[in-house]
This record gives structure tokens, sequence and C-alpha cells, in this order.
């Protein structure tokens, strides 16, 4: 059920403040993360380094086709950006900034409920962890459902809802998600670790975050 990035077919870029490769049918890891899980001064640090990599590389990222060159890269490149930025922004993640209103297994079960509803039928829902302050998911598109529309419909639909549960208003969630093209089975089982022990290595106790498993 889960089909893996093909490199020959279809593809579509789409660019904000992060680009989006989208695939028809691929799997995703998928990271969304609340309004106020990264301090601002955080974030600027992390993309000022980014910057300076980039430049250092000959790659402008405030030019467009700035991830197509980067993907042109040799590949012990690639995986020093990927294992730089990638594995820094997930670790800021897991300093727990915020309210870590996700802590409390109401609200999580909020999201779960989102995660599972179109479950085989827009989608296939693979692992997903619920952490205090952010979601981490794989999941194989169906049909012409696009990655960043279901994104967006997952967080809609539970920011309402955690809205109302802790009598907040305003936006919920950072605006934009983090989608990750799976392009190999040792990739795919990698995620599925991570997930598996992304709240062990924050230091969280069991019932301070709620873990999904496909096969349970």
């Amino acid at each position: 059920m889960f089909e893996l990035f093909n490199p020959q077919g279809e593809l579509r870029i789409n660019r904000g403040n992060l680009p989006h490769w989208f695939q028809p049918g691929a799997t995703y890891f998928v990271t969304f993360r609340t309004e106020d899980s990264i301090p601002k001064e955080v974030s600027d640090l992390w993309h000022r380094k980014r910057l300076d990599w980039l430049q250092r590389h000959g790659i402008d990222s405030k030019q467009p086709g700035w991830m197509e060159r980067l993907e042109q890269q040799a590949e012990s490149l690639l995986r020093e950006y990927h294992d730089t930025f990638s594995r820094e922004y997930l670790d800021s993640l897991d300093r727990g900034y915020g309210a870590c209103v996700l802590r409390e297994r109401g609200c999580a079960e909020i999201v779960a409920k989102s995660l599972k509803h179109f479950d085989n039928d827009r989608y296939y829902l693979g692992d997903f962890v619920v952490m205090p302050n952010h979601v981490h998911l794989l999941v194989g598109l169906l049909g012409t459902t696009d990655i960043q529309k279901q994104c967006y419909s997952w967080k809609k639909f539970s920011a309402g809802e955690l809205n109302k549960r802790l009598n907040l208003a305003g936006r919920f969630w950072q605006e934009e998600s983090f989608d990750h093209l799976v392009r190999s089975a040792d990739n795919f089982e990698r995620l599925q670790i991570y997930i598996a022990n992304n709240g062990p290595k924050a230091g969280l106790n069991p019932n301070e975050y709620l873990l999904w498993r496909r096969d349970q």
C-alpha cells in the first residue's frame, strides 16, 4: 500500500516558505507543529545557517529552482544537507518549546481522530506519533489526494476541536507543514523507527505522547 518515490514519475513542486514535492500515490513522512513550538529566534537562526550552507555551495535559495539544483548535487553533499538541517529542525521540536498542550491525552486523541478519519479512503495511514507540540506520520496517498490539501484538512479540523476544548482562539498550527517523499524501503523503515522512538528520545513518559502503529 505504500508506494515509494518514482524519480521518473509525475512530479510537481509547489513553493512557500518550504518547498513541497508532490507525486500522486507516493508515500510521505509528514511533520506539522503547533504555532508556538519553535521560538522565532531559533527559527531565524536555523534559516540563517541553512542560507549560509547553501550559499557556500553556490545555491541561492531566493531563486526559482534552487531545490532542483540542490538535488543535482553529489549524494554525499545531499546527505550532509539533510542530516544537518532536518535533524536540527526535528531536535528543536523535541526541546518542548511552547505550551505543549498535546501532552494532554484528550488533545492528542483529537489529532489522532483527524488522522484516522479518511484512512483507506483518501490515503493509507502509516505509523504516527502525537508529541506535546508536534506530529509525525507516514502516509501513502490514494487516488488524486494532494498532500498539501490533506495536511490543511487535518489541521483545520483538529485546530477547531482543540481550540474549543482549550477555550482558545486564533491559529493553532504553524501554517506550513514539512512533507518529505519517502525514497526507499530503508528510508521508510528508518522513519518508522524514528516515530516509535521519538517520545523516549525526547525524555517523555508514555502518557505524555500518543504513538499509533499501523500493525496494531
